[in-house]
């Protein structure tokens, strides 16, 4: 009968002939090791720095019923976190988490992201005040085919002391698209493909270059049948398409990805080379109303070559709705560029929980009463429709404000205010006078150029009134605003005051000839969206320094007449000190339908308190 040997008498009987071995052969002395290539050993050493540096500030994003983890990393030293929609979705909007100290914190959910799978969330410190440990972004953009990469995450939920689990592989794809998963939500657009090993559990965790710079956040996997075993290709949301949405997250919205309103295909399935047109158009679409036609050739998505239906959708999932961006297109073997503002993607809001199944399935859904903060996240928890956490918003509301200040406090001049200048037309020019006054909740705009008009601002409610002088879309009805913002804020507008997350604008140049193409003009800036009575407006401010680089006024915007739907687009030049440390703008470029109004030339202010 045989009988397996314990370890240690496998161990014990291998001895004595391992000896009688080395005694008989003629070369007992040891082989002298190989030399390692210093290349190989320094990008060992590079490697395991990199690990070193980020390892702190990988999440475990636990479930509240402790039956299994997600996966997060931290951003910044104030304790945001990014993570997978899915995997919040089963914590609800307060998760825990752990780091790689051991240590377990509260944090509430920021800001979602459903359609790409993205949620921010943010970690409470233990002491107030103590900076996080916390990684770079990088610049997916660079990413290649070939490329080393690692991802760290929470497989399995294998380390009960939140110490993450690395793996090490190659970026085997870019710039890859995966359908949704149902309802349009959890669409992986222009996202990064991997040999390197994820799993369930690495939901929502960092996907590394060998600098140790946060690249992607990893979602999605191909597996087997059994939806267990990854087969070996893994999917990461690209960190670019998330720093288009960073602006939303930080300001809890429920974002939403952008559509077109147009259907773009291949031209040809003949055709040498793929030649993608815009085969038809909605007629409420801005891309419509810029002058996109049927038949249109689409060479430019954002300054990227769309050559092929997999790339037009891996362009346009990455950006948000009521972002503008130019296309490029042909039409009669004439380019030309137009700045379209891309409409929303999700029809309605979804929310039961994401099914289970591969790839990468969620945590059930939390059994028993909703979760509760605890006294610090229970405080920075608010809901609002349209918003996954008010709280954010106003915070990130206040900050922006704040910011604004530094140029000057206008609430103690919020009475009758005279602009005097003058403008120039494409056909005329003259003197220009502007007054504005508010009082006892009746307002009044009178402006002069040439012709005298005036507009009692809530009382005049037809929308061909609102909208003059003619050819403005509504210049008068913008100054009000503008009054009204500068020396209210907040709480001058009932309807809405929200943080708009961030948005490209495109200042034009006062004089000289135009901008080789649109993206030169490009100025990155955070929004403040108002509604005050039926107008709604947007706000941009650069974020450089928070000056307020311009603002639209929509009059209708929800005109069945899609042209009444075009804002009045006023832009501002020339900031110059008023008084009081104030400063205001001495140039003001008016432009409404892609076309200039007018510029206004400031020489005198009047403002009364």
């Amino acid at each position: 009968m045989t009988r397996l040997l314990r370890p240690s008498r496998l161990l014990a009987a291998a001895v004595p002939a391992l000896a009688l071995a080395a005694a008989l052969s003629p070369l007992s002395a040891p082989a002298a090791p190989l030399p390692v290539d210093k290349a190989v050993l320094d990008a060992q050493a590079a490697r395991i720095e990199a690990i070193k540096k980020v390892h702190p500030a990988v999440v475990a994003v636990c479930m509240p019923d402790g039956t299994g983890c997600g996966s997060g990393v931290l951003i910044d030293a104030e304790g945001y976190a990014l993570t997978n929609f899915h995997v919040v979705q089963a914590t609800g909007p307060f998760p825990t988490a752990g780091l790689a100290n051991g240590v377990l914190y509260s944090a509430v959910v920021c800001g979602i992201d459903k359609v790409g799978d993205v949620a921010l969330i943010k970690l409470v410190p233990k002491e107030k005040g103590k900076p996080f440990p916390f990684v770079q972004l990088g610049d997916s953009d660079k990413v290649k085919a070939g490329d080393w990469s690692l991802a760290m995450g929470n497989p399995f939920s294998l380390a009960m002391d939140f110490t993450p689990t690395v793996t090490y592989g190659i970026v085997s794809g870019v710039n890859r698209y995966q359908p949704p998963e149902g309802k349009g939500l959890l669409e992986y657009t222009d996202c990064i493909q991997i040999e390197t090993s994820i799993n369930p559990g690495n939901s929502g965790g960092p996907l590394f270059n060998m600098r140790g710079e946060l690249i992607g956040i990893n979602g999605r996997g191909s597996f087997e049948k059994r939806g267990r075993v990854n087969s070996g290709v893994g999917y990461a949301i690209s960190i670019n398409q998330i720093k288009n949405f960073m602006g939303h997250l930080r300001a809890g919205i429920d974002a939403d990805h952008a559509t077109l309103g147009a259907s773009v295909g291949s031209l040809s399935e003949d055709a040498p080379l793929q030649q993608m047109v815009v085969k038809q158009l909605l007629d409420e679409s801005d891309a419509f109303r810029r002058g996109l036609q049927e038949g249109d050739q689409l060479l430019e998505f954002a300054g990227r070559a769309t050559t092929s239906t997999n790339q037009y959708k891996n362009i346009l999932g990455i950006f948000p709705k009521d972002w503008r961006v130019p296309l490029t297109i042909r039409r009669k073997n004439a380019r030309q560029e137009l700045l379209v503002r891309l409409m929303g993607n999700q029809a309605a809001v979804v929310e039961r929980p994401m099914p289970g199944g591969p790839p990468m399935p969620p945590a059930p859904a939390p059994k028993g009463p909703a979760p509760k903060g605890d006294g610090e996240t229970a405080k920075m928890y608010e809901g609002r429709k349209g918003y996954s956490n008010w709280y954010f918003n106003v915070l990130e509301q206040n900050k922006l404000l704040g910011a604004f200040k530094k140029h000057g406090d206008f609430s103690a001049v919020a009475g009758r205010w005279v602009i005097e200048g003058k403008f120039e037309m494409a056909d005329r020019n003259g003197p220009m006078k502007v007054e504005i006054a508010e009082v006892d909740g009746a307002a009044k705009v009178t402006m002069r150029l040439n012709i005298e008009t005036t507009l009692e601002p809530l009382k005049q409610t037809d929308v061909a009134v609102q909208q003059e002088p003619i050819g403005s879309g509504g210049l008068m009805m913008a100054m009000y605003h503008y009054h009204r913002f500068l020396t209210r804020g907040a709480k001058g507008f009932e309807g809405l005051f929200a943080h708009g997350g961030h948005e490209p604008f495109y200042p034009y140049p006062l004089d000289g000839p135009g901008p080789k193409s649109l993206a030169e003009l490009r100025a990155d800036c955070a929004v403040i969206a108002t509604k005050h009575g039926s107008v709604n407006c947007k706000w941009y401010f650069s974020l450089k320094d928070a000056t307020l680089l311009g603002f639209e006024t929509y009059v209708d915007k929800d005109a069945k007449d899609t042209e009444n739907r075009d804002p009045c687009e006023v832009y501002f030049h020339d900031y110059k000190d008023v008084g009081g440390g104030r400063k205001l703008p001495h140039k003001m470029e008016v432009r409404f339908r892609d076309k200039r109004y007018a510029v206004l030339t400031v020489t005198k202010y009047a403002t009364e308190k």
